[in-house]
């Protein structure tokens, strides 16, 4: 993910990541792989370096890997996942790695967004007051 922020929402999938298994690893987005999968040329706000030190600083992460590929599908098969959680704004079919994942008898698991909360409208509110 991308994670440009932090409030309550990817706090929480982390919380129910770490619940469903015994370790939690964090993937996140490089910049450039960010850029290229459409955020643009204004994000990210802060650099994925810093990204992944706040990411690795939350209790329940046991590991933050950045990932420059446009999507985190060779990781997945790479790591055997027994469990893969994403965002529920996302798709079963919106999910990438859900199939491997699936087919080797993990589980997928699409945990429900914090209401009032979202990185881009919070950038674009903080944009808009300065």
């Amino acid at each position: 993910g991308w994670l440009d922020g932090r409030h309550p929402g990817p706090v929480e999938r982390r919380a129910a990541g770490r619940a469903g298994g015994e370790a939690l690893m964090v993937v996140l987005n490089t910049d450039g792989s960010g850029r290229r999968l459409g955020q643009g040329d204004a994000r990210p706000c802060v650099d994925g370096a810093a990204r992944a030190r706040v990411s690795a600083g939350i209790g329940s992460v046991d590991c933050v890997v950045l990932c420059d590929e446009d999507t985190p599908l060779e990781l997945i098969t790479a790591l055997e996942l027994d469990v893969l959680v994403k965002g529920a704004d996302y798709s079963r079919a919106q999910t990438v790695g859900a199939d491997v994942v699936e087919a080797r008898g993990g589980r997928v698991r699409h945990v429900e967004l914090v209401a009032g909360f979202s990185t881009s409208k919070i950038v674009e509110r903080f944009r808009a007051s300065s």
